[in-house]
C-alpha cells in the first residue's frame, strides 16, 4: 500500500528517520570501544585523562570505528545512487566484512599521518623564529588530510582498488576539487556543532546524516569526472574517425591516380 499526499510524506519521513537513526545505532555499537574512551575523556575534565583517552582511541580506531564507518557509508552509497529500500542490516555487516581489511589498513595510515602533522605542528608553532610560521602548513594539510579521510571511504565503497589507490586517489580528489572538499569539511562540522548542541543526534543520526552527506558530495564530483572523461573519449573517437576517413580518402585518390597513369601508359 502506498501513501499520497500528507500521510505519504508522513511515511517517508519517518521511513528516513528508521534507516538513518537504525544505521547510526549500528556504527556505535560497532565502534564501542572507540566511543567509550571518547566519553570518558570528554566527561573526565582532567587533561592527562583526555590525553590517555586519545592515544588508546588512536589505537582502536583503524579496528573498530573505520570498519564500521565503511560498512555506514557502504549503506550511504546504496541510498545516494537511488537503492533507497535496500535490507540495513544485511548491507551493514557486508560492508563491514568486506572492507574490514582494507579500513583497517588505511586507518593505521590515516592515524600515522595525523600523529606526524600534529607532532609537526607543535614543534614548530611552540617556536620563537621564523621557522614558526611552518606550522601553518602543517595546519593546511591536516585540513587536506580531513578531506581526504572522507574521500577514502567514498572511494573504498564505491570502485575496487588496492588501499594504497585508494589513499592515492583520495588525496588527489581532494586537491583536485578544493571547493567540494572545503564544502564537505564545513557541511560535517556543521553536523557536528548541532549533534554536540542536540547531544539525542550524536546516538541517532550525526554518523548516519555525515555519511549521506559526504558521499552524495563525493558522486556529485564522481559523476562530473566521468562525464568529463566521456565527453574527452567521445572527442577522441571522432577525431581519429575523421583521420580514418580522411587517410581513407587520400588513399582513393592516390589509387584513382595510379589507374588514370596505368591506362595513359597503355595507350602510349
Amino acid at each position: 500500500m502506498e501513501f499520497r499526499g500528507l500521510m505519504g510524506g508522513f511515511y517517508r519521513i519517518s521511513e528516513w528517520i528508521m534507516r538513518l537513526s537504525a544505521i547510526n545505532l549500528l556504527w556505535i555499537l560497532c565502534s564501542i570501544p572507540f566511543f567509550f574512551f571518547a566519553l570518558a575523556g570528554l566527561t573526565s575534565g582532567q587533561t592527562d585523562i583526555m590525553m590517555q583517552s586519545l592515544v588508546l582511541m588512536g589505537i582502536l580506531a583503524p579496528f573498530t570505528l573505520f570498519p564500521s564507518t565503511a560498512a555506514m557509508f557502504t549503506v550511504a552509497r546504496k541510498w545516494v545512487t537511488g537503492d533507497e529500500d535496500v535490507p540495513l542490516f544485511k548491507t551493514y555487516f557486508r560492508g563491514y566484512k568486506e572492507n574490514f581489511l582494507q579500513s583497517m589498513i588505511g586507518g593505521i595510515a590515516f592515524v600515522l599521518f595525523i600523529l606526524i602533522l600534529f607532532v609537526s605542528y607543535r614543534f614548530y608553532a611552540g617556536l620563537d623564529s621564523a621557522l614558526s610560521l611552518l606550522s601553518y602548513m602543517f595546519l593546511a594539510m591536516g585540513i587536506l588530510l580531513i578531506g581526504a579521510f572522507f574521500n577514502f571511504f567514498c572511494i573504498m565503497t564505491h570502485l575496487h582498488m588496492k588501499v594504497l589507490q585508494i589513499i592515492k586517489n583520495a588525496i588527489l580528489l581532494t586537491i583536485g576539487n578544493p571547493v567540494t572538499s572545503v564544502m564537505t569539511i564545513i557541511g560535517n562540522v556543521a553536523i557536528v556543532m548541532i549533534s554536540f548542541r542536540f547531544s539525542f543526534l550524536l546516538v541517532f543520526f550525526a554518523g548516519s546524516v555525515s555519511a549521506t552527506f559526504t558521499f552524495w558530495q563525493f558522486n556529485r564530483s564522481f559523476e562530473k569526472i566521468k562525464r568529463k572523461q566521456e565527453a574527452m573519449e567521445e572527442a577522441e573517437r571522432e577525431r581519429e574517425e575523421e583521420e580514418n576517413g580522411q587517410a581513407a580518402e587520400l588513399d582513393a585518390a592516390a589509387v584513382r591516380e595510379d589507374d588514370s597513369t596505368k591506362k595513359e601508359s597503355d595507350k602510349l
